[in-house]
């Protein structure tokens, strides 16, 4: 029986001060590998899953750090291609109190952005899988990368492969004159499973979700209103059979707010609030989440709301893990899933 999860996307190089520091201070850097699909395939092989991480990386010693940082973690990468010159980069300064965050990237020409169509063999790359992940961030670096996202996508759907969408629109990255939406919503509308913040959704839909704006765990989320958005939002992905909106609130660098709601055969499941007043790095939060949702759901199927419970559970211990990465095991996610009872 199939059952690899295979997901395709650019790795970068993070770049981050130590002790908070801002970019343009101090002399010291902190390197570690991250980007989104390589986040969510680390988070299924820590969940002990069969998952294999495609990308194209450069044929340098960069490039093999990179790779053997990935097989560390039991990844495959049977299916990473070779070429281009360079592996993207990106300045993080952490936030910090009232600081923001900020990102500076330096990905022009890399390996992934000089990608075209036909440099994977999609078909091989598949002929064990039962799930294909994506996200919007590969379609926003250059053309040959989203034809190549839809290239995959078209691919898995001839093969009846489940298919996973993470939205994941950064609005700094669309920068070789195509609209997001455009290109988006067709490769979306071709996935059973869509992911994103209510940004994104609006991005994709056209149409503004709920507020969220919990400040107390006891918040209380309008179903009512999540569920007539949702109504109007599956016009747009009429192949969707899950639809989950991932739901944070910022009050301060350190204090988060997290939740999420699932729309799966016309209902609607929510889930508690966690209330997160130590963030040590909110960084791949959001992949974290669905990455343990895909875990989730192939385990315990239309199980919607334990998949929910176990997706925010495992994006709330993200917030407790410097990196991209989120190291943690399915037992630890349920011991917090379940109160600390085990």
């Amino acid at each position: 029986m199939k059952e690899k999860i295979v997901t395709f996307g650019e790795i970068m190089l993070r770049m981050t001060r130590p002790n908070k520091e801002r970019i343009i201070q101090g002399s010291a850097w902190k390197g570690l590998f991250g980007g989104s699909e390589a986040n969510v395939a680390v988070s299924l092989a820590m969940f002990g899953d069969n998952v294999e991480y495609v990308t194209r990386l450069p044929n340098n010693k960069i490039g093999m750090a990179c790779l053997n940082e990935i097989r560390k973690y039991n990844v495959g990468t049977d299916y990473i291609v070779h070429g281009g010159d360079r592996l993207g980069l990106y300045y993080y300064e952490e936030s910090a109190a009232l600081r923001s965050s900020s990102i500076v990237y330096d990905r022009e020409d890399s390996s992934i952005t000089t990608i075209k169509s036909g440099m994977i063999d999609w078909k091989k790359t598949f002929s064990e899988a039962r799930l294909f992940h994506w996200s919007g961030i590969t379609s926003a670096v250059s053309q040959g990368a989203a034809e190549v996202t839809n290239e995959a996508v078209e691919e898995a759907a001839r093969e009846g492969i489940t298919i996973s969408c993470d939205i994941n629109y950064r609005a700094n990255l669309w920068k070789y004159g195509k609209d997001a939406h455009d290109v988006l919503l067709p490769i979306a509308q071709k996935s059973d499973i869509v992911f994103g913040t209510a940004d994104e959704w609006k991005l994709i839909t056209g149409i503004t979700p709920p507020d969220f704006k919990a400040t107390t765990p006891d918040y209380p989320i309008d179903s009512a209103a999540y569920k007539e958005y949702f109504g109007k939002a599956s016009k747009s992905l009429p192949k969707a059979k899950k639809m989950i909106v991932a739901l944070r609130n910022t009050l301060s660098a350190n204090h988060h707010l997290l939740s999420g709601v699932i729309f799966a055969d016309g209902k609607l499941y929510t889930t508690r609030i966690y209330d997160i007043d130590d963030v040590l790095d909110p960084m791949g939060v959001g992949d974290a989440f669905i990455a343990a949702y895909l875990h989730a759901h192939l385990k315990y199927g239309d199980d919607n709301q334990r998949c929910l419970n176990f997706s925010l559970a495992a994006s709330a211990l993200k917030n407790t893990i410097p990196g991209d990465f989120n190291l943690s095991t399915e037992q630890e996610v349920d011991y917090l899933m379940n109160g600390f009872e085990e």
